[in-house]
């Protein structure tokens, strides 16, 4: 390879390139026309010598190359990029930012809506762009810029990232206010009577890990409908005679509404961490933003979120 050929705008155009897998929307995100995305891609085959992006129907696919290219390129850039900024002050009242944050549908609830009210006070120019998690993108994502933090558990496999804990969030059981089934000391011979909906985020699943705890105790519940997203489960609940398990953050808006329970018996809890690539661990503004991210669920931690009946 040539080095006396490649250029910082080269490499760039090759992280925009990798990000969004398409000229024309590579184009737009550097602020170039089309034609000069081309060229330029054209100029990295000649470097490397080999085609880096393969035409689809849907964009262009990535060759073994390019992704190979991607982590110390973007060690590269990230390093150019910490430069300038590491001497940069930001002030989150005249700041401007925009930033992507992945979750499922219920971090989007507990830890990304409440995020997005504070910054409408003491940061009105920093914008959250929400992406839903996907766990088997997310390397890619974090890598190419499509997402700046992943607030989710952590996936141990993924080393190269940086975690912060965030917080460990635990199992509540709620049904309609009047539900006659719902009492303090809810023994798990009375929890099995009830009928239950699951949350089964890939769809289709009847069982959870509580329920391998009821067979230890010889017991089986009646599992009456399995959802893929909690969002709507207060909502039926509230409606029926069904019950559900449901991380304690999700309810504290909808308590007028529901019967909440604590099992002392179900010990199931689920650690909830930041994470991010190295390419944002050191820009000013991230960082406040996961910092403001770290504070508030901190002190939703150090008290009960919601009153238990």
């Amino acid at each position: 390879m040539n080095t006396r050929k490649m250029d910082l705008n080269l490499l760039l155009t090759l992280e925009a390139l990798l990000a969004e897998q398409n000229v024309t929307k590579a184009a737009k995100r550097l602020h170039l026309s089309q034609p000069a995305v081309s060229a330029q891609l054209n100029r990295l085959r000649e470097i490397f010598n080999d085609p880096l992006f393969i035409p689809g129907r849907r964009g262009m696919t990535p060759s073994a190359k390019a992704l190979e290219l991607m982590i110390p390129f973007g060690h590269v850039l990230e390093t150019i990029r910490d430069t300038v900024h590491s001497h940069e002050e930001f002030n989150p009242a005249k700041a401007r930012l925009t930033a992507t944050l992945a979750g499922t549908d219920y971090i989007q609830v507990a830890v990304i809506m409440p995020l997005v009210l504070t910054l409408q006070n003491i940061a009105p120019g920093v914008r959250i762009a929400v992406r839903n998690y996907d766990p088997n993108h997310l390397a890619h994502q974090l890598a190419a810029g499509l997402t700046d933090v992943v607030i989710a558990t952590p996936d141990r496999t993924q080393t190269h990232l940086r975690v912060q804990h965030l917080f460990y969030e635990t199992y509540v059981l709620i049904g309609r206010s009047d539900h006659p089934g719902l009492k303090n000391s809810l023994t798990m011979a009375d929890f099995s009577k009830l009928k239950h909906i699951v949350v089964s985020p890939t769809g289709g699943g009847f069982t959870t890990p509580v329920d391998s705890v009821l067979a230890a105790a010889g017991l089986k519940r009646h599992v009456a409908m399995s959802a893929a997203s909690f969002l709507f489960i207060p909502e039926i609940v509230a409606t029926s005679d069904l019950v559900a398990l449901v991380p304690r953050r999700l309810i504290s808006k909808t308590l007028n509404q529901l019967t909440v329970v604590e099992l002392s018996w179900l010990k199931a809890r689920f650690d909830v961490s930041l994470f991010w690539h190295e390419r944002n661990h050191g820009h000013a503004g991230h960082r406040w933003l996961r910092n403001l991210i770290s504070q508030q669920n901190v002190l939703t931690e150090s008290k009960p979120a919601i009153t238990l009946r």
